[in-house]
């Protein structure tokens, strides 16, 4: 199995592949070790950033505190910690293993 993620103390630290500019926002499954996630944001002064956490935060439904970027500011590639993940977090990105 495949994972886009780790189980850290009281977190998931996730590795995301971003494809800004898409038409549509949404979770687009895996991609190598990483999950694919389109956002329609422009990557302009760190506007898909700003935008990627508060797509997954209405997503999740959780609050953008409990989200944060670890690395890839600048680039795709992207490390994020969520903070007391829920069990459907959990579940959703399991079933992205599974495919």
């Amino acid at each position: 199995m495949n994972s886009c993620f780790e189980e850290k103390d009281d977190a998931i630290i996730l590795n995301v592949r971003v494809v800004p500019r898409a038409s549509r926002d949404g979770l687009a499954g895996l991609m190598g070790d990483a999950l694919k996630i389109r956002i329609q944001a422009p990557p302009v002064d760190g506007k898909a950033n700003a935008y990627l956490v508060k797509f997954l935060s209405k997503h999740w439904k959780i609050p953008r505190s409990r989200i944060e970027l670890l690395s890839g500011e600048t680039g795709r590639n992207k490390r994020i910690r969520i903070f007391n993940p829920t069990n459907e977090i959990r579940a959703e990105l399991l079933s992205f293993g599974e495919e």
